[in-house]
Order: C-alpha cells, then structure tokens, then sequence
C-alpha cells in the first residue's frame, strides 16, 4: 500500500505525460491532496527511477481542473505552446453581478475557454431538469460573459482529437477581442489547491 500521493508520483513515472497530468489533476481535486504533499512524494522518488520526470509532471498538476476533458485540454495547450491560462476563475459584470465560472481564462487575451462534455447535458442534469433547460441556463450564461466583453471559444471530446481545431478556435477568439474593446467587470481567481 501506498499514499494517495505517491501512487500519482508513480504513475507520474510510467505512464505518458496526458495520462499522468490526468491522474494528479484528479487526485488533487478529489482526493483533497495538496502541493506540499505532492512535492513531498516527488522528492521521495530516487533520482534514478525518475523523480525528475515526476517533478516535471507535478509542475503542470492543477487540482481547479473537474474533469478528464479539462485536464487533457490543458495538456494540449502545454503542447501547442498556448498561453496557459487561469482555471477557473468567476467571472463579474461590472455592476458585481456574477456572471458565471468558466473553464479557462486567458485573461489579458480577453478570451474564456470551455470544454463541453455531453455529461451536464445528460446524466449530470439536475434532478428536475431536463436537458433543454441546462442548454438554455448555458447560453444565458454566456450571453452575459460575451456580453461583458469576453470572447469565448468552445471545444469537445471529439474536437480533443484534432488539436489544431482547438488552437485555431483560441486564437480566432483572441483576433476577435483584438478587435473588441476590453472586457468590463471583474475577475476572481481561484487559489490552486
């Protein structure tokens, strides 16, 4: 038996660096772990069975991410060399009025970035909802968060696959806010774990 935090090191060492990023982005957030536990267990790991690899995954963990999609879009943006952006964060008009959290927030390009699964659409529902209503609740949202000024750029699972359809969906969203004037209201960040 091992910890909670070492069994993510070693899977930080044997499994491919998305699969890894995955599994202790997971831990993080659900497994209620922290970043000194992490690094704890990463520093325990011999320099020859890969701690360096395992600190180099470690280095990209984020306990924000709530789900698999979030997790490997995230992994994506590493490999593309995207701006990492903030995970997230509640975004406000400038009246206070809460607009909604979002998934990512490239905050100084002005653009938010959602990863849609087909789960909040279906066996996420809430109970005495129906999937039409979730829809409906989603595009109010973003109404507003466009509204404020943002620029948003949607992907999914199927999309994940083509990643050069993700970067093209970001960076037509950035040309957008190029264009736009700035967003109003305000931003709160929410801590890493």
């Amino acid at each position: 038996m091992t910890t909670v935090a070492r069994t993510v090191a070693d899977l930080a060492r044997t499994l491919p660096f998305e699969q890894a990023v995955v599994a202790g982005d997971h831990a993080l957030h659900a497994a209620g772990l922290t970043s000194e536990e992490m690094a704890a267990a990463a520093d325990a790991i011999p320099s020859h069975a890969g701690r360096r690899r395992v600190h180099r995954v470690f280095e990209q963990l984020d306990g924000r991410s709530e789900s698999v999609g979030e997790s490997r879009s995230r992994v994506l943006m590493i490999r593309e060399q995207l701006p990492m952006p903030d995970c997230q964060p509640n975004l406000y008009a400038a009246g206070g009025e809460h607009l909604g959290r979002v998934d990512f927030l490239f905050e100084d390009l002005g653009v938010v970035g959602e990863f849609d699964g087909r789960g909040k659409y279906g066996r996420l529902v809430p109970e005495g909802q129906v999937p039409a209503d979730v829809v409906w609740a989603e595009k109010k949202r973003e109404d507003a968060i466009r509204g404020a000024g943002w620029q948003v750029a949607r992907w999914t699972w199927d999309d994940l696959e083509f990643p050069h359809l993700v970067v093209r969906r970001i960076y037509d969203a950035v040309d957008r806010a190029r264009l736009s004037p700035p967003p109003s209201g305000q931003v709160g960040h929410t801590p890493k774990p």
